[in-house]
């Protein structure tokens, strides 16, 4: 694993830490390890949750570094671009519940990799932006997806239109992160989630993210069938007759993803 983007198990929790000082950047290595080690998480049943966030007081990360783009070679651009898009798109169709740490400094891919989570912790120092446009460029590892998704196209609009960065409070207030902690204690609130979602049945979760996910890309009208669907599946795993039956006999589920 590349000492730019470090990986440890905490239980059942993966810890992802960007660590490319002094801004935490992305790179192509990064970004293929990243799409690689969700896929290897996905096929760890012992891994229900997933904790990401920069290492350094000052930066979450600031993104791409901006000297590979100076020469303007598009077939840079188009590498780039798609290992960012498999990347972020790996994170986000995680099977588990992804969070965001954000302790500093979130910019552009710095934030796209934010808005791939499920959910987002920043600290009251954080300030978040997508400033592409500022030198020429387009968010392009979902951004302008997510965060309209996340926020409404308003406020997706001042951010990418109109460059605006945020404060930690104000991306809470428009619904950009999901609270703000003091500064140095995003990664302690993150991991006291991640331990909340060890008390959920895996299969259970997956199934949940899924059917929140799919409002995105299609219906209510076809979700709802889908929905009874993917609850009658849960009866083919041992996590649904071990959940009831503790339930019952008041005992603590032990789940065993499958």
């Amino acid at each position: 694993m590349s000492a730019q983007i470090k990986l440890s198990i905490e239980g059942h929790i993966a810890v992802v830490t960007m660590s490319n000082p002094p801004a935490n950047t992305w790179t192509k290595e990064t970004l293929t390890q990243l799409r690689d080690m969700v896929a290897d998480l996905n096929n760890n049943k012992d891994v229900y949750s997933l904790v990401i966030t920069g290492e350094g007081e000052k930066f979450f990360s600031a993104g791409a570094d901006l000297n590979l783009f100076a020469s303007g070679d598009k077939g840079v651009a188009a590498e780039m671009s798609i290992i960012f898009g498999q990347a972020f798109e790996a994170l986000s169709n995680f099977r588990g519940v992804s969070i965001a740490a954000i302790n500093g400094y979130a910019m552009g891919g710095g934030l796209e990799v934010a808005l791939a989570c499920d959910l987002r912790i920043a600290e009251e120092q954080a300030q978040m932006a997508l400033p592409e446009a500022k030198v020429g460029l387009l968010p392009c590892a979902g951004g302008t997806q997510n965060l309209a998704w996340l926020v409404g196209e308003g406020w997706a609009k001042r951010m990418i239109l109109c460059g605006e960065r945020l404060t930690a409070e104000k991306a809470h207030n428009i619904g950009l992160v999901e609270e703000v902690v003091a500064k140095g204690e995003a990664f302690d609130k993150a991991m006291a989630l991640a331990k909340q979602v060890e008390e959920q049945s895996p299969t259970s979760v997956a199934a949940c993210k899924s059917l929140i996910q799919h409002s995105r890309s299609g219906t209510m009208s076809s979700a709802l069938p889908l929905e009874r669907e993917l609850f009658i599946n849960l009866f083919d795993t041992q996590d649904q007759k071990e959940g009831v039956n503790a339930f019952l006999e008041k005992r603590k589920a032990n789940w065993v993803n499958g």
